[in-house]
């Protein structure tokens, strides 16, 4: 297959960046380029979009962070890559299961907000709290003090909208997302790796966002997910919940980079009743 004229300009400044490593740091750069094919290899796909989209793509910051993320992964339980919510220990199934219990009996109201602030777009993230900033709301349950439980948000797809194959740039988190509208139909999904899920089979979805994946809304309607991210499973939830924290600093330069596309909402507070 031939390569295109934009690849090859990838390639070459690639190689150029790589030759020049070699040469002024080859240690380190030996180092990085052999954590970041080890990070690579943890996709169950491995075809050559993944790779191109790992070194020369979107996936660019998760390579650049390979060194850091590998460091994680030693002072995690075993990432499984796909997580069941069986998987998790017991005191985060019980934060995750609190707040998706709040999100299935509150479903209708904060539904019902999100389109009136979000008329119209094509992806919209209404947000509680984001790495542990939380925005003013009503919501009481979203109030307490979660001790694993990092970003509290909803994720909104308008009819036929999807994203493209990506990488998060951090594993110092697990995604959970939930589909608070499951439509019988294969043209919602979330695609990780080789393996597509859809909604209509299991509402519920825990992955490490740091592999490869798509989500995919080809239905004529909106597609809302709560969208949470959880601090890993690990002997030393304080220390990774501190480096949360320092996440959480440059969070608006980092929504910059990785939601440019989205529209980020914050729940407008209602005034308290008389």
């Amino acid at each position: 297959m031939p390569i295109s004229a934009k690849l090859a300009r990838k390639l070459a400044v690639a190689a150029v960046v790589v030759l020049a490593g070699l040469w002024f740091i080859p240690v380190v750069t030996i180092v990085w380029l052999a954590c970041g094919l080890i990070d690579v290899m943890r996709n169950t796909r491995r075809d050559a979009m993944v790779f191109e989209r790992y070194f020369l793509g979107n996936g660019i910051p998760t390579f650049l962070l390979s060194p850091f993320n590998l460091l994680i992964d030693l002072l995690s339980y075993r990432n499984k890559g796909i997580w069941k919510m069986e998987d998790l220990p017991p005191a985060w199934r019980e934060e995750v299961e609190f707040v998706l219990g709040t999100f299935r009996t509150r479903k209708d109201e904060i539904v019902g907000d999100i389109d009136k602030v979000f008329e119209a777009g094509r992806r919209g993230m209404y947000v509680f709290s984001w790495y542990g900033k939380e925005n003013p709301h009503n919501i009481e349950e979203f109030k307490r003090e979660f001790k694993y439980i990092k970003t509290i948000a909803v994720s909104v797809f308008s009819k036929r909208e999807s994203t493209t194959f990506h990488y998060g740039p951090l594993r110092l988190t697990l995604r959970v997302l939930y589909n608070l509208s499951p439509v019988k139909t294969d043209q919602i999904f979330i695609e990780c790796g080789n393996a597509k899920h859809y909604w209509h089979d299991d509402p519920l979805y825990i992955f490490d966002d740091t592999l490869i994946h798509r989500s995919v809304n080809e239905y004529d309607a909106r597609r809302y997910c709560v969208f949470m991210d959880i601090v890993r499973p690990t002997p030393f939830p304080g220390l990774l919940s501190a480096l949360v924290s320092v996440v959480s600093l440059i969070a608006s330069k980092i929504n910059a980079i990785f939601y440019k596309n989205w529209k980020m909402f914050r729940p407008a507070p209602k005034p308290a009743a008389n």
